[in-house]
């Protein structure tokens, strides 16, 4: 049985999806942040009706979003909300339906709830720990693939790989797997939960990116790590996999 927070975070995500669509289906401007990446209206609205939803139900609670920062002693609080009001958001901007809400409560350092949710399809992607993963209320699990040679090999920004200087480590995966797609955003993760993919890398991201998907492919049966195997999402970089490829495709990313 689902507990309260995934419940919660399930409702709340649809009710923010809800108010994302009604911007994207009208149009809206896009400006850029200070780091470069791009907001709209949307994203703040969007975040700050999760915010007020999180402090009405669990006032204790602290909170980490994309555009907003920290509130409640994220350090020293056990629970942490992680906010991503909308991943994505060049896509959203420009009409493109591959973006999504997401997020994920963290308790003593471990991700335990994760939401993704597209408004533009309706697909719900959605995870505790022991209580698994699913889309839509369907269970989801990741493909049995065993070896590199057979698998679908799934990227994010070919631009931020190359300034990481994985380039090398990049184009050996593409040798290697069998076949590639540069999807973007929440759908290379999901290709990997549903069992269509093995595995996709992200550079340069933030932990609101990555906080639903580690619980998610956990649960799923698959693996995250970080580029340099570590299981954290504050290091910017992540593999996600059916674990039975992961450990290969690292040594081919890191090692010449």
């Amino acid at each position: 049985m689902a507990s309260k927070e995934l419940e919660f975070a399930l409702d709340v995500c649809k009710r923010a999806g809800a108010l994302a669509l009604k911007h994207f289906t009208s149009g809206i401007e896009m400006t850029m942040k200070p780091d470069n990446t791009p907001v709209t209206l949307a994203d703040k609205e969007c975040e700050d009706l999760i915010r007020n939803e999180i402090k009405a139900i669990f006032p204790n609670d602290a909170i980490l979003g994309e555009e907003e920062g920290e509130s409640g002693n994220c350090e020293s609080n056990s629970r942490k909300w992680i906010i991503d009001p909308i991943d994505g958001t060049y896509n959203f901007a420009r009409g493109i339906p591959i973006f999504s809400v997401q997020l994920a409560l963290e308790i003593d350092g471990k991700i335990r709830v994760g939401v993704v949710y597209n408004p533009a399809t309706g697909d719900a992607f959605y995870a505790e720990s022991g209580f698994g993963a699913y889309k839509n209320a369907e269970r989801l699990k990741v493909s049995k693939v065993e070896k590199i040679e057979d698998s679908l090999f799934l990227f994010g920004g070919p631009n931020r790989i190359l300034k990481e200087g994985l380039w090398d480590g990049f184009t050996r995966c593409i040798e290697k797997s069998y076949r590639q797609r540069g999807l973007g955003d929440y759908l290379n993760f999901a290709y990997v939960f549903e069992g269509k993919g093995e595995a996709t890398i992200e550079v340069g991201l933030y932990p609101w990116d990555l906080a639903p998907m580690k619980v998610l492919v956990e649960e799923a049966g698959g693996k995250f790590t970080d580029l340099d195997g570590g299981d954290s999402i504050y290091t910017g970089s992540c593999l996600v996999s059916n674990g039975r490829v992961h450990d290969a495709y690292l040594r081919l990313l890191k090692n010449p």
